[in-house]
């Protein structure tokens, strides 16, 4: 799952940290609706495309979740809600997902949304010549794999449409977090005479698409940095969307979406650095955490001393992890219980947060006396009494503060010399992707609310594990999460667990931070709920009172 090196550099907000306005559809009895149902927000960027299939970034992936819907939707924690679909139907070996439809859901011009519609976006998306970057989300779904390869035509996918509103998925294998998948605007259903008729220009302004969901953009020419949410009449529940309008411009810089918000021009507004400190006790201000992790790969390909575990676990233990998150980013950060997330997932049987069930205390402690031992140890094990490692990171002011306190902490150990080499974001996914690195700073947000998402990546031959850390018993959990144990909750959940545990007691990465959303709300704005791995209700549940 390599996509999220693409959607994220250091201090950037990725679609795992946004806003999930999944609250509340009805206002209390003691809120009176105001008369201008406009919301005033602001994003980092201009959307790139309202193509489901094209979309890989925050802003064109939020548009589309309030401008398009699927067969379901996350509500609080993650939980799976019913959409376009009324009933679902699998099979007891998970291989076979039936879904009926709902009938009065309407495309953009009036047309009926189908069964066929999904058929239609999924074979598209699946196509090799669509190059669709969040197509790999697709993998067991029957035949994907070998579509992707060029061995069989789109059309073989494992989707088909029996009748208008039934549509049935067969999987090559079970897939435990499919259902979460499908709240994830890759899987929406596209109008293909919609498609057919724009061609190339498909999805690339606000006239040039086909919509089905709560919201149409206005507006937007392709590259313009202010747009329009209009409330669609079409939407089958447009009695339960309060917003009339949401306006959007692109504020690049904190400070200066601050001064908007204070000027009344925004009604949300995020918040960083100092500006966290300063408005902590706003009663505007929220904080969310959870979905994304700030960690330390480290190459053991390129450098020997980087496999033996003391020396990696010595790097892990001289970092004070709270002051980073506390006192160096000020941000709202967190100190990490492990490499999952905290608010992510849960067990099953006894709601516990994975991140909680899975602490190992060594993988994440700060222990300066202890990591010089280790450190001494590992050093005479590999036969070296000095080091000299080059960190990378982004070039970004929050980056350079990162890697510059990482350095002080690291040549806390007897014999070891940190070069810091901040560049920019391309060239940092570049080099990392390459192994051209000693240690480097990588942030990975969740796709979607499972554990798997954070532990796939370390698994051996994942091409995200640029550290080429390799541990059979981490992998051997990992297969059997996927394979033997797909089916059963509860153990599905014990193996992610332990695996999690092998990874931190190996030290086979270092979690730094979690990083946390905090932002500054108007009173008058309700209707969110936040969901770590993404906002699927999108904006139909906001509104606004007097």
């Amino acid at each position: 799952m390599t996509l999220k090196k693409i959607l994220i550099g250091i201090g950037g907000v990725a679609l795992a940290l946004t806003l999930a306005a999944c609250g509340q559809s009805k206002t209390s009895s003691s809120q009176q609706m105001a008369n201008s149902q406009v919301l005033n927000l602001s994003t980092t960027d201009t959307i790139s495309t309202l193509d489901n299939s094209a979309a890989s970034e925050s802003v064109s992936l939020t548009a589309l979740y309030a401008t398009n819907e699927g067969l379901y939707r996350l509500g609080n924690h993650s939980k799976i809600e019913n959409a376009l679909a009324t009933k679902t139907q699998v099979s007891k070996d998970g291989l076979t997902y039936t879904f009926n439809l709902r009938q009065d859901d309407k495309w953009s011009d009036g047309k009926p949304v189908t069964a066929r519609d999904f058929v239609y976006s999924w074979r598209r998306t699946a196509d090799p010549k669509t190059a669709a970057n969040y197509a790999y989300l697709f993998n067991g779904i029957k035949n994907f794999s070998a579509i992707q390869k060029g061995k069989l035509s789109p059309n073989q996918l494992g989707v088909a449409a029996p009748s208008k509103d039934q549509l049935v998925v067969t999987l090559s294998r079970p897939v435990p977090y499919f259902k979460l998948l499908l709240a994830f605007p890759t899987f929406f259903p596209e109008q293909q005479s919609a498609v057919n008729k724009y061609g190339k220009q498909y999805g690339n302004n606000s006239q040039d698409v086909s919509n089905n969901g709560p919201f149409k953009v206005a507006g937007w020419n392709g590259t313009n940095n202010t747009w329009r949410l209009k409330k669609n009449p079409n939407y089958w529940d447009k009695k339960h969307v309060h917003l009339s309008q949401i306006k959007y411009q692109v504020v690049k810089s904190p400070s200066t979406g601050l001064n908007l918000y204070n000027q009344n021009k925004l009604d949300v507004t995020p918040l960083t650095g100092t500006q966290v400190a300063n408005y902590q006790n706003n009663k505007g201000f929220k904080k969310f955490e959870g979905g994304s992790m700030m960690y330390l790969q480290m190459n053991q390909k390129r450098n020997k001393a980087l496999r033996n575990v003391k020396v990696r676990q010595a790097l892990s233990q001289i970092i004070n992890k709270q002051a980073l998150a506390t006192k160096v980013l000020r941000d709202g950060s967190t100190a990490p219980k492990g490499f999952v997330s905290t608010n992510l997932s849960r067990n099953p049987k006894t709601n516990a947060d994975f991140a909680t069930d899975a602490y190992v205390k060594s993988g994440v402690t700060y222990n300066s006396s202890n990591a010089k031992k280790l450190w001494a140890q590992g050093m005479k094990e590999v036969g070296q009494k000095k080091l000299t490692l080059t960190l990378l990171s982004d070039d970004t002011d929050q980056a350079k503060t990162t890697t510059q306190y990482l350095q002080d902490q690291f040549e806390k150990l007897p014999g070891l010399t940190v070069h810091i080499d901040n560049v920019p974001y391309k060239n940092r996914l570049a080099r990392s992707s390459n192994g051209n690195f000693d240690l480097v700073v990588s942030l990975w947000g969740a796709d979607f609310a499972d554990p798997i998402n954070f532990l796939s990546l370390q698994e051996t031959n994942n091409p995200t594990n640029n550290g080429k850390w390799s541990n059979k018993a981490y992998d051997k959990l990992i297969n059997a999460s996927q394979t033997t144990d797909a089916n059963h909750q509860q153990a599905r959940y014990q193996d992610l667990v332990n695996a999690e545990k092998v990874l931190m007691k190996d030290q086979g990465v270092i979690p730094l931070y979690q990083p946390s959303t905090t932002e500054l709300w108007r009173p008058n704005v309700h209707g969110y709920v936040w969901n770590p791995a993404g906002m699927s209700k999108g904006l139909k549940s906001i509104y606004l009172t007097k």
